[in-house]
């Protein structure tokens, strides 16, 4: 290759793959450098280099000047061609993946090429991504040829090529969707406060506006429901809250747990717990079906919440006094101090910090710690009675169910 061949095939490259010149340049120079260690021994240091303007190939080896022009000779334009076609494919493969590398966490839509074995293959401007059936929304399916959005999660370089891994089931796809949805999200007049979600069946959402004039909450359901509802279509018809959000948790707790209707809030700060008394035939609502209402809840404000009437808290706050008098050390003025702060069973106070109990019960570090062991060991006492009493009722089921088996022989 002369100098002027070397120009025309950069150029060529440059304009028929949209490469920089400099990566194709590159390219040259490493068809070269490879046929220089062929001819001078691998263990040679080769440095080549090709003048971006004029084209002339220059080089050493071992800090001494080489025949380049020989060597490029040799190795003709085929071979510098694929040599460069690797180093093409690489800067194509980099350039798709930093520019989806950008996309993690934002919305795309593509249409779905094929489906193999419950994973989705979709295509994106200019890549393949895939929708792995673990990331798929419980229920729904697909065809070939369907308009699909989803989240993008990971971008990974893959040999030559660039994998995209798409989800459905994240809660930022649930934000993402309100954004795209609602114009007040969108202008910034609404934000989304947070997001929690069992996909599939039930999304809590927290909307926030600062301007007093706008309905957060209404602006997002729309009239008749006819904004959300392009969310819940999109989701498989998962069932959506739309909550407001709030800086006071004894406001924005009894929001999240909509639609049951709250006496009290009770809040333990130390714990990061929050005690929520209802009556009796608002308990289940609060709780929700298996526990899905209050957990969405709980994640939702970042507090751990308990349901429970006022009976049931006095009944608990009576059984902890009185199982914290047990230990050494405690005192029915401590213990009242213990329950005040939430700590209402040996397992809450096996994990309290020495200095916050020190402080608590106006006691030593020694004591504090001794109490915090003892504490522990009632609570894995109590584990592991707990554990007998479901073992045993297992067997006597089991047993149960061999002597029906009898029976009907």
């Amino acid at each position: 290759m002369n100098p002027s061949e070397v120009l025309r095939i950069v150029d060529a490259i440059h304009r028929d793959k949209r490469i920089a010149k400099e990566i194709v340049f590159v390219g040259v120079e490493a068809a070269i450098t490879a046929a220089a260690r062929r001819q001078y021994g691998e263990e040679a240091v080769v440095k080549i280099r090709v003048d971006r303007d004029t084209g002339e190939i220059t080089g050493t080896c071992n800090d001494e000047p080489i025949a380049t022009a020989e060597i490029a000779e040799r190795i003709g334009a085929q071979s510098a061609k694929q040599v460069m076609i690797l180093k093409i494919r690489e800067a194509e493969r980099d350039a798709i993946f930093e520019e989806n590398l950008s996309q993690i966490d934002q919305l795309v839509s593509g249409t779905i090429n094929k489906i193999e074995g419950g994973a989705v293959i979709v295509s994106l401007p200019g890549v393949e991504a895939v929708l792995p059936r673990a990331e798929r929304i419980p229920g729904e399916s697909f065809r070939v040829g369907d308009r699909i959005r989803a989240i993008v999660t990971d971008v990974r370089k893959n040999a030559s090529r660039v994998k995209v891994i798409l989800s459905r089931t994240r809660p930022i796809f649930v934000q993402k969707l309100f954004e795209q949805e609602i114009p007040e999200i969108q202008d910034a007049i609404i934000e989304v406060k947070g997001v929690s979600r069992e996909p599939g069946y039930r999304t809590k959402i927290a909307v926030y506006s600062s301007d007093p004039r706008i309905d957060s909450v209404g602006a997002c359901i729309g009239i008749r429901g006819n904004r959300i509802k392009n969310v819940t279509d999109e989701l498989n018809n998962e069932r959506i809250d739309v909550v407001p959000w709030s800086t006071d948790l004894q406001v924005y707790i009894p929001n999240a747990l909509k639609p049951a209707d709250i006496e009290e809030v009770i809040l333990c700060s130390m714990l990061g717990r929050a005690i929520i008394l209802v009556k009796q035939d608002n308990r289940s609502l609060a709780i929700g079906r298996k526990g899905q209402n209050v957990r969405l809840a709980s994640r939702l404000v970042g507090w751990d919440i308990e349901i429970m009437t006022r009976e049931d808290l006095e009944e608990l706050l009576e059984k902890a006094v009185e199982g914290y008098k047990l230990i050494e050390g405690i005192t029915t003025d401590i213990a009242d101090r213990l329950v005040g702060e939430g700590f209402l069973s040996f397992d809450d106070l096996s994990i309290i910090e020495p200095d916050d109990l020190v402080q608590i019960g106006d006691i030593s570090i020694d004591q504090a710690n001794a109490i915090i062991e003892r504490a522990e060991e009632f609570a894995q006492r109590e584990e592991e009675l707990k554990n007998q009493s479901k073992a045993n009722s297992e067997n006597e089921s089991e047993s149960e169910n061999e002597s029906e088996n009898e029976t009907v022989s």
